[in-house]
């Protein structure tokens, strides 16, 4: 009967042994072809990330570029500090520069100003030296004219007609003259004051 009882129990441990070891077994092999999924998938997307991956471009002779421009990433090339640097120091000389120009350009402009005021006053200065030598010549031949007409009393009384109408002549004339350098000068006198309102120097007046 013990002989009976021993085999019983010995086949319940055997059987509990089996059944222990199985689910073991069954996990380690279900566990199995689970981490070769896991590392197929893991190198499969390690392989698509890869061919999606934008490759670095590679220039050499055959395929450089020559109408683009490169971009350099960097610090800018010492040339072009020193150009920056150049053109910052002129532009600062241009600015401080500026104001004397200015100065120079506003007298220049002041005395071509001036410069023509004087050449009308010249001209006008002209135009009654002309006028006074024309009065003097006429006043000269009205003279010498009656002169000769009142030395022969004879001759006088035969044209008097004459000499009356030439009398009355020279006369017209002379006073035309007389008024024409009249109004010669106060066109200069008046000239004067304005250019003495443009500001225009008295040695370039008188």
């Amino acid at each position: 009967m013990k002989r009976i009882e021993y085999i019983g129990l010995g086949f319940v441990l055997a059987l509990s042994t089996v059944l222990l070891s199985s689910p073991a077994t069954a996990q380690s092999t279900s566990s199995a072809p689970d981490h070769s999924s896991l590392g197929d998938y893991a190198r499969k997307v390690r392989k698509d990330s890869d061919a999606t991956k934008p490759k670095p471009k590679v220039f050499d002779n055959d395929n450089i570029p020559m109408n683009d421009k490169l971009s350099i990433v960097g610090p800018a090339p010492a040339s072009t500090t020193a150009e920056a640097s150049d053109k910052s120091a002129a532009d600062g000389k241009d600015a401080s520069a500026k104001p004397a120009a200015s100065a120079d350009d506003e007298l220049a402009k002041r005395k071509a100003v001036w410069k023509g005021w004087q050449d009308k006053l010249t001209g006008q200065k002209g135009s009654i030296d002309l006028a006074s030598r024309e009065l003097d010549v006429l006043t000269r031949e009205y003279q010498l004219r009656a002169a000769v007409v009142y030395a022969d009393a004879g001759n006088r009384m035969r044209n008097s007609a004459q000499w009356d109408k030439e009398d009355a002549d020279y006369k017209q004339k002379i006073a035309d003259k007389q008024k024409a350098v009249a109004e010669a000068k106060q066109k200069l006198d008046d000239m004067k004051e304005e250019a003495r309102k443009a500001g225009v120097p008295s040695a370039m007046i008188d």
